[in-house]
């Protein structure tokens, strides 16, 4: 029934312009729809995902939105780190911790909070 129908990431913050500006700054996103001082939608490869106005921002304690990214894993960490990006080390069952990239079988991951405090990941193999 919803399997046919397109679905986004939705991501909770307090401040709208500062999560802008990290998303729109240092990730590199750029706006497609906004909705006043509430709401702005990106455009992600062929998905979306919404930044809304919340105060249960940073209340989640799991991942909000993964990237999968096919190579360049490490590049993109090493950039985002030039950027001011903190990553986050987990201790994690069959995982080796390379730099700020967690190394499993057959996959890599990284993860990073933006200003709320929201968990995002990278991933890829």
């Amino acid at each position: 029934m919803l399997a046919d129908h397109h679905t986004a990431a939705t991501i909770a913050v307090k401040d709208l312009p500062k999560a802008r500006k990290f998303y729109e700054q240092t990730l590199g996103f750029r706006p497609v729809r906004e909705e006043g001082t509430e709401a702005v939608t990106y455009r992600s490869g062929d998905s979306d995902f919404l930044l809304y106005r919340s105060s249960f921002a940073g209340t989640n304690r799991a991942t909000a939105a993964t990237w999968s990214l096919a190579r360049d894993l490490e590049q993109v960490v090493q950039s985002l780190r030039e950027k001011g990006v903190t990553f986050e080390h987990y201790d994690m069952p069959h995982s080796t911790l390379r730099g700020d990239v967690h190394v499993m079988d057959g996959m890599k991951a990284a993860w990073f909070k933006d200003p709320d405090g929201n968990i995002l990941a990278l991933v890829g193999n």
